[in-house]
């Protein structure tokens, strides 16, 4: 007989997004929460990521609401001194883990069943024992894994790999013992912008490198993506300010790029990918040392010597090993109301900061009674992929801002959270340079917001 667990709310998921929402909602409602997740612990993908990952935005932006990551601290050393601090793998592994253990189970607020999987119908199952466990009826399933990443580590090589040639997962990278003559790196975003980083830290000759790049990426300038509500919203209102103007995606870009918000690896092609991590214009000039750029599609297979793409043959070398970075990091299902009959399923809210969009679902969970009205509160927005994509994502992530932000509530815990990108803390003394900010965002928001949704055509 299976065991009933007690439990008000099943979230199935223990990552960033799923811990963000259980930290908030316990925070703000008296319930009893039963998380579970495939994986052994808490912290989802980052079990998993390869060892010289780091976050690509500030710690801050990172986490769950009731706990800052990291000290909040300035970068004293290195090409980013003076940025926010970045945790490596390590330092997000440890944080999880304490939130958990200190914030969670100590209390009693939750009980966390490692190794297991919801197979639905209210029911959870061990990887480990078999056992099996139902929640009561009205208990309220939490999807936080709608949007979880694929990452190289346990995802195939999206093409054909031939005999004899050496393929290896980004994790690899680091456990090498004999260096070969060429180093192919296959994939447009972040994990391949790392690998290429982390070898050319390494000694790696720019020109043993051949990077196979299918879309070229817009990235942003981490140096305007900062804890600082004077930094963020001067970006936020320069951005709408080129978008009032822009005549279309790519000259809006182009206009981003030259107020210092967007960088373009080569400045000769126009990027078509729009997923828009953050880069440090020290990484920036590394990657420019990278000549040997393949643009010709997707790869198709892998020979000795070759590869074989969408847009013809690229010969490598012979021991070549092919660096495998093109695991789906973000994932674009459709959009669902996240307050839906049977779960509610996690997805951002406001433009990015997944974390944030799940800790403020957490807590219009707690504080709202009302399915409809909390959807009105936090409907979803999407990643960015394509232009189009992030045009939708920024349209829709502004207007739900304004939607939750219009809710006195909403607004006054949300300044008190460090996830939160546009946060005035409570006692900021502004000053001229956030005074300046607000005023020129005031004047730009909503001529730059109807043009953003014009060229994304997003309906009003």
């Amino acid at each position: 007989m299976a065991r009933t667990l007690e439990a008000d709310y099943l979230v199935v998921g223990a990552g960033a997004m799923g811990m963000a929402f259980t930290d908030a909602l316990i925070d703000h409602a008296d319930v009893r929460v039963v998380m579970v997740d495939r994986r052994h612990g808490v912290g989802g993908h980052w079990l998993e990521a390869y060892p010289f990952v780091r976050l690509h935005q500030s710690s801050a932006f990172y986490g769950v609401a009731s706990t800052l990551m990291g000290g909040g601290r300035l970068q004293q050393h290195g090409p980013e001194t003076g940025l926010q601090e970045r945790a490596t793998v390590s330092e997000i592994r440890t944080y999880y883990d304490k939130v958990l253990t200190e914030r969670m189970l100590e209390p009693g607020r939750v009980e966390f069943r490692p190794n297991c999987e919801y197979v639905g119908d209210g029911t959870v199952v061990s990887h480990i024992s078999g056992e099996r466990s139902v929640v009561p009826p009205g208990c309220r399933v939490v999807d936080a894994r709608y949007l979880a990443p694929d990452i190289p580590e346990e995802t195939p090589p999206p093409f054909e790999v031939g005999e004899g040639v050496r393929v290896l997962p980004v994790n690899d990278l680091a456990r090498l013992t004999e260096a070969p003559s060429q180093y192919v790196v296959v994939g447009s975003g972040k994990t391949a912008t790392d690998a290429c980083i982390w070898l050319l830290g390494r000694g790696v000759d720019p020109d043993a490198i051949c990077w196979v790049r299918p879309r070229d990426p817009w990235m942003l300038n981490r140096a305007v993506v900062q804890p600082d509500p004077a930094v963020f919203l001067g970006m936020a209102a320069d951005t709408m300010a080129a978008a009032a103007t822009a005549a279309s995606l790519d000259d809006l870009f182009l206009r981003l790029e030259e107020a210092g918000i967007m960088l373009r690896i080569d400045r000769t092609v126009t990027p078509t990918m729009a997923k828009t991590p953050t880069l440090a214009t020290w990484e920036l000039e590394h990657l420019r040392s990278i000549e040997h750029v393949v643009r010709r599609g997707h790869i198709r297979s892998v020979r000795p010597g070759k590869i074989e793409l969408e847009d013809g043959v690229v010969e490598i070398a012979a021991d070549a090993l092919v660096v495998h970075c093109a695991a789906s990091g973000l994932k674009y299902p459709p959009l669902v109301p996240i307050w839906g009959p049977s779960a509610i399923t996690l997805q951002p809210v406001r433009a990015g900061f997944p974390c944030f969009g799940a800790a403020i679902t957490g807590y219009v969970e707690a504080t709202r009674a009302d399915d409809a009205e909390k959807n009105r509160l936090c409907p979803p927005s999407p990643y960015g992929n394509s232009l189009t994509d992030w045009a939708t994502m920024n349209v829709l992530g502004t207007r739900n801002t304004m939607s939750f932000g219009a809710e006195a509530d909403i607004k006054s815990w949300a300044d008190t959270v460090a996830l939160n990108p546009a946060r005035i803390p409570p006692g900021h003394d502004g000053g001229a340079a956030l005074d300046e900010a607000l005023g020129r965002l005031q004047a730009h928001l909503r001529p730059g917001l109807a043009r953003l949704a014009e060229l994304g055509g997003v309906p009003d």
